[in-house]
């Protein structure tokens, strides 16, 4: 359904008001060697924020390309952008994450951003 600003969610709110669910997505660039290693301990901070109120869901992707610019891209869902703002204020959270970027060898640069959907479509 669409409302006359944009989108509706599931709950019936329209996208981008405080109460609409968010998408979470963070891309990474990231040296193809220091991959493995970055995924375990993303896997221990994303652990942190599944028990968080809000939560939905979190997917890590891998490109099947060392040569992709972006090697890999989380994507997750919370149930509003205060929910999240709330999760990734936690002091053990940040911590984590800024420790997960200095222990490569080579930078790495994430991208974060939290979007609204503007456009869905599904198979007929």
């Amino acid at each position: 359904m669409t409302t006359e600003n944009g989108l509706t969610t599931e709950n019936g709110s329209t996208a981008g008001t405080p109460d609409a669910s968010v998408t979470f997505i963070n891309v990474f660039e990231i040296a193809a060697d220091e991959l493995d290693a970055f995924v375990a301990k993303w896997e221990q901070r994303a652990r942190l924020m599944r028990d968080k109120p809000g939560f939905i869901d979190s997917r890590m992707h891998r490109a099947r390309s060392s040569d992709a610019r972006f090697q890999l891209v989380n994507v997750s869902h919370w149930a509003s952008q205060e929910a999240w703002e709330a999760a990734t204020a936690d002091p053990d959270f940040a911590s984590r994450t800024r420790a997960a970027r200095e222990e490569t060898k080579q930078p790495v640069t994430p991208n974060p951003a939290v979007y609204d959907v503007v456009v869905e479509l599904a198979a007929p």
